[in-house]
């Protein structure tokens, strides 16, 4: 097996695009994509195919609730006391702020405006 990230794609559901789209976009200052509407409500989070991060997509769904997931994104950050300082003006809530995990470096864990979980990592 090659030594390559095995993560290719994440969704994670939401109840409220427009909420949801707005707390992404203003916590990671980015602007995110919506997918042809015939997909579904979708808004994709930008991403180089070239490149060796993943990315991945909101869903609003029939049948795919938001929230009480127990599977954590990690979004990379240079320093995840910059997102996380914007999290509660966009609505969210910070779980655990900024901790080291030593050598890794350092996370955050949020709760965004669905109720999901995702995790911000850091070198510094």
């Amino acid at each position: 097996m090659k030594s390559v990230n095995p993560v290719g794609w994440f969704d994670i559901h939401v109840s409220n695009m427009d909420r949801a789209k707005k707390f992404y976009e203003t916590v990671f200052s980015t602007q995110l994509v919506d997918f042809p509407i015939e997909w579904g409500r979708q808004a994709a989070f930008p991403s180089d195919h070239g490149g060796l991060n993943i990315s991945g997509a909101l869903v609003e769904k029939e049948g795919m609730a938001a929230g009480g997931n127990n599977t954590v994104v990690y979004f990379v950050s240079e320093d995840c006391s910059t997102e996380e300082n914007r999290v509660e003006e966009a609505g969210g809530k910070v779980v655990r702020p900024k901790m080291s995990i030593g050598e890794f470096g350092f996370v955050s864990i949020l709760q965004d405006t669905e109720g999901n979980i995702i995790g911000l990592h850091s070198r510094k």
